[in-house]
């Protein structure tokens, strides 16, 4: 059946897409190539050339993966926070362990968000994650707009390069070998958000 030859053929994708991503995240885009990938890996050059086109379509397939993953990590925390206090401890919790723990991918998401800049073929599916992370990012803010009582300040937009933006800085001195970046990370995100929504003290 074409139904089920099309599922089959898209979860080999995601299969093998998730499986580089290692290579992905250690090598980045410029150094990589599916041949390079296929060294890396347990699968052949031939495999990987069957699945995906290019390079391409390999990394954006992998990239749209992780990045799907960490919408539900926060998402979570959304769901389970009954206080502006807990909302804030989950989420500096998660913010933070992201950084520590898988800065090599965030930092592939970064490299294929500026290679958009130049190459046409990324920037559908760039746009695409993106607008899944903004999303991310106000649905956060909207529940600790709930319960701190306090109308949501700024636009989408505005909110998500807030936050975007001070995590790339964070990235970046990580990366650097400065180790307290992740705590200076969750100090900065913690006073950004109490002062978006007026708070002087923590909330219970």
């Amino acid at each position: 059946m074409p139904r089920a030859r099309d599922d089959k053929f898209a979860e080999r994708r995601a299969q093998l897409g998730e499986a580089a991503l290692q290579t992905l995240a250690t090598l980045g885009y410029a150094r990589t190539s599916l041949r390079e990938i296929a060294q890396n890996s347990v699968f052949s050059h031939g495999v990987l050339h069957y699945y995906f086109s290019d390079k391409v379509d390999l990394i954006v397939c992998s990239v749209r993966q992780y990045k799907a993953r960490c919408v539900t990590r926060y998402d979570r925390v959304t769901a389970d926070a009954a206080s502006y206090g807990e909302m804030m401890d989950g989420f500096l919790l998660a913010l933070g362990d992201t950084l520590r723990n898988e800065a090599h991918m965030h930092r592939l998401w970064y490299d294929l968000r500026a290679q958009a800049l130049f190459e046409d073929a990324f920037r559908a599916d760039v746009t695409a994650i993106d607008k899944s992370l903004e999303n991310m990012v106000v649905r956060v803010l909207t529940r600790f707009s709930e319960l701190a009582g306090v109308p949501m300040p700024l636009a989408p937009s505005v909110l998500y390069a807030l936050f975007d933006g001070l995590f790339q800085q964070y990235l970046l001195r990580h990366l650097s070998g400065d180790e307290q970046a992740v705590d200076a990370l969750r100090n900065d995100a913690r006073a950004a958000i109490d002062s978006l929504f007026g708070i002087t003290a923590p909330a219970g």
